[in-house]
């Protein structure tokens, strides 16, 4: 099984998330309808970036990795390198 970082984009809130998951397609529609507190605001999410690792862990290790840095300008740099 495949785990997934993914990272959503929202045009109404001009804003990314950063998360991971065993099933994109999913993960995806619960953000957009049910949502989770970081994303029940709108329900324009879509996905812009994805990377694959073999285990939940390594996922969850290059999300934090992510997200630590804190920078609009680096995940813009991950969506634009894999253009």
């Amino acid at each position: 099984m495949a785990f997934i970082v993914y990272i959503l984009y929202s045009s109404s809130l001009d804003s990314f998330y950063v998360g991971h998951t065993a099933n994109l397609e999913d993960r995806l529609y619960r953000h957009n309808n049910s949502g989770s507190k970081s994303t029940k605001i709108t329900k324009d999410w879509r996905v812009v970036y994805t990377e694959q690792y073999l285990t939940r862990s390594e996922a969850n290790l290059r999300e934090l990795e992510i997200k630590k840095k804190k920078s609009r300008k680096y995940i813009e740099s991950l969506i634009i390198s894999k253009g």
